[in-house]
């Protein structure tokens, strides 16, 4: 039984933490660069575990890392040294311990919650390409070139003490299956692979994604198929779509429901803390076990999910 396992046969849902990039922004971080909130791992540490420590206290069963687009090719092209790249990395993994230390020092733990845990981060190819490739994929990369590019990153996260790893945002059913081809090399590491969507019923890159699961369902050694950085509505079909073809357990963690204007590189239209949470219970019902929240969702917005999920604000 892995992790993920354990956790859900004591406990219902796992709430996720939510957005890390743009409640960084929201507090006064500028994140308009090729790094996004990687960027941060170097400029100001201490705002990320703060960020992690304010979701565990809001409700957050796990700390999602600052790493999504933390890569060493990234932090070199940023005048990091190769070893300078692979210690931010690590830290990305450190602050959330230490968020989670301070937490347990300052609360008493619910018996309603598990012991908190730490998640890796683990963005697309595309991330790292920093062009918005993770919500389209067919970035003509080979499976063997994918593998590697994923392969040291993986290795530094789990070294550095993650208790979960979660590829999360792909695109494309090539780079999932890359993935789970890598965690071969790591037969000891429990994980998720959460994939990006354009419709209720496809992928980013239009792959369906009962296909996805179809083929995710043999991997015996995945812990949860995941839905993240979509839009809220498509979620409930998208859920029905991997039930349909699998029984692992169900991630998901869309959006805020706003809408990003690239052009203006701006937010719009409008979502309350209430309105997650209602939705939230409508993704439990439809049959997630791991429930968060990706763009633009905040503490506030899993204090409301806690609230709901526990009757209790923490």
């Amino acid at each position: 039984m892995d992790l993920i396992q354990k956790v859900l046969a004591a406990h219902d849902l796992l709430i996720l933490d939510g957005a890390m990039a743009t409640e960084l922004e929201r507090r006064g971080a500028d994140i308009k660069d090729a790094l996004w909130s990687a960027k941060v791992l170097i400029e100001n540490p201490a705002a990320i575990e703060g960020v992690h420590y304010d979701y565990f206290v809001a409700g957050a069963d796990c700390a999602m890392t600052a790493s999504y687009q933390a890569t060493i090719e990234g932090f070199i092209k940023r005048g990091c040294s190769p070893e300078q790249a692979r210690q931010l990395i690590r830290n990305s993994v450190t602050l959330a311990q230490k968020a989670r230390e301070r937490f347990l020092a300052d609360h008493s733990l619910s018996p309603s919650r598990p012991q908190p845990l730490i998640v890796a981060a683990i963005g697309p190819y595309g991330a790292y390409l920093a062009d918005g490739s993770e919500y389209r994929g067919n970035y003509q990369m080979s499976e063997a070139q994918l593998v590697d590019f994923h392969r040291e990153r993986t290795a530094l996260l789990l070294d550095a003490g993650a208790d979960i790893l979660a590829f999360e945002t792909i695109p494309s059913l090539l780079e999932a299956k890359a993935i789970v081809h890598l965690m071969e090399e790591f037969p000891n590491a429990c994980y998720w692979i959460s994939f990006s969507c354009n419709s209720g019923d496809t992928i980013c890159e239009g792959t369906p994604i009962g296909e996805c699961a179809k083929f995710l369902d043999g991997c015996g050694q995945l812990g949860a198929i995941g839905i993240n950085c979509t839009p809220p509505d498509f979620v409930p079909s998208l859920i029905s779509k991997v039930r349909a073809e699998s029984g692992k357990p169900i991630a998901v963690y869309p959006n805020s429901g706003e809408e990003y204007d690239p052009v203006t590189k701006t937010w719009r239209g409008c979502a309350s803390a209430e309105d997650f949470a209602a939705r939230a219970k409508e993704w439990r019902a439809c049959g997630a076990r791991i429930i968060g929240g990706c763009c633009r969702t905040t503490p506030e917005d899993i204090a409301a999910v806690a609230r709901w999920a526990r009757g209790e604000g923490n």
